[in-house]
């Protein structure tokens, strides 16, 4: 293999968008290091669903197979209103022209095939866990990356050339140049679990039920047969706003009682979901935040990606494929620029605006608009036929129409 070229990258954060952009470099042959805070990665079984834009930015990455043979390719997304009555039914990823898949897979397996693909291709000596970033000191030649361990001991500071922070939605990279932000809290919260179930639907379906007003349920498979008996691994999101002023914490165990009385009335023929809720393996809470558009990512040789640089909602499966985004975009702008800063600037004249146009839309245009109309055009009471009150003409316009918005629809993933 050739030898790499060294700018001293650091990337601070071994999550989907610090290790894809490793990887990413690593195929322009650029040389980095990753710093990860978590001593060990484990694998958490809540699933992420992998539309076709973030599944283009994997498959160049090489890891496509793996991911199909870990996760679930959807057949189908379903819509239902809140009374188990059928609204909207559409093909999903090959199935319906796209060039790649789109595949719901546990989060876990997701990190830990990038995390290995890291490993094997970067070597291990260029991962290097328990380094939680403490801030960082820049001067004229470069930047100093201060760390801790998981038990708080101060550990030899590291100097970069270039820093990438790719530490998330508490980013303390962030944090350092906006000491004040908070996150934005919307007053919706959300509940996340995984069920051993039998296949629901077709099992490879990808159901929304009911509205964010009412309540909501986001269900679909992540892994199948995981008991040798049939049943598959079943991921789940329970979604609620203003179902109180507090704000849920992050990846703190949930408790079914907590909002369970939302869903109580909800057995249909084709699913019990108070039982789904009631038999999860886990349960998960976390709140619905963003934080606002900043008006600026890149400091000197500092730069910000992933949800260290747009944080937003949890809807559409936007978060994971932004950050996808972004890693492939900065990396060929350091190896197509002899100069680093410059490569920085014309990453983030790139994808600034191009994120922040999408975390205010994930605001206003919840990806379960479909279901919103229809509990406005039925007042929210059972119906004779879906049809009475819309045709499915126009609920496939409000469907491309919000594939427009978040970039992913068959014309913006084909070009």
């Amino acid at each position: 293999m050739a030898a790499q070229r060294d700018l001293g990258v650091v990337v601070v954060g071994g999550g989907i968008a610090g290790l894809a952009f490793a990887l990413s470099l690593h195929q322009r042959g650029i040389a980095c290091d990753v710093y990860e805070s978590v001593p060990q990665v484990k694998e958490l079984g809540v699933g992420i669903t992998l539309l076709p834009h973030g599944m283009r930015e994997l498959s160049a990455l090489g890891v496509q197979p793996q991911i199909e043979a870990a996760g679930i390719e959807n057949l189908e997304s379903v819509f239902f209103s809140r009374h188990g009555q059928y609204i909207y039914r559409e093909p999903r990823g090959r199935h319906a022209g796209y060039p790649l898949p789109e595949i719901g897979i546990s989060r876990g397996k997701l990190h830990r095939i990038l995390f290995e693909a890291a490993v094997q291709r970067l070597g291990a000596d260029r991962i290097h866990t328990d380094h939680r970033c403490a801030g960082l000191t820049q001067d004229e030649t470069g930047v100093t990356v201060h760390f801790i361990d998981s038990s708080g001991a101060q550990l030899p500071g590291v100097r970069a050339g270039i820093v990438v922070a790719c530490d998330g939605i508490h980013s303390a990279v962030r944090k350092q140049f906006y000491p004040q932000e908070k996150v934005a809290f919307g007053g919706i919260n959300t509940w996340r679990g995984v069920t051993r179930h039998k296949p629901i639907l077709t099992g490879k379906s990808y159901m929304r039920v009911g509205s964010i007003r009412t309540g909501k349920m986001v269900i679909y498979p992540i892994a199948d047969n995981v008991d040798g008996q049939g049943h598959q691994l079943i991921n789940w999101v329970a979604e609620i706003e203003g179902s109180t002023e507090v704000m849920n914490d992050w990846n703190r165990g949930g408790r079914a009682d907590d909002f369970i009385s939302i869903f109580k009335d909800w057995t249909f023929d084709w699913l019990d979901v108070p039982a789904l809720i009631r038999n999860a393996d886990q349960i998960l809470e976390y709140p619905m935040v963003d934080k606002d558009p900043v008006p600026q990512w890149t400091f000197g040789r500092v730069t910000l990606m992933g949800d260290a640089a747009h944080p937003m909602y949890p809807r559409g499966s936007n978060g994971s494929a932004q950050a996808l985004i972004d890693a492939r975009t900065l990396a060929t702008e350091l190896a197509g620029q002899s100069d680093p800063l410059a490569a920085l600037a014309a990453y983030e004249a790139q994808r600034r605006e191009a994120t922040a146009k999408v975390v205010l839309t994930n605001r206003s245009q919840p990806p379960d608009v479909i279901n919103i109309r229809v509990e406005e055009l039925s007042d929210d009471k059972p119906y004779r036929h879906i049809d009475d009150l819309i045709s499915q003409d126009e609920l496939r316009q409000l469907s491309d129409n919000y594939k427009k918005i978040a970039g992913f629809s068959l014309e913006a993933v084909k070009a």
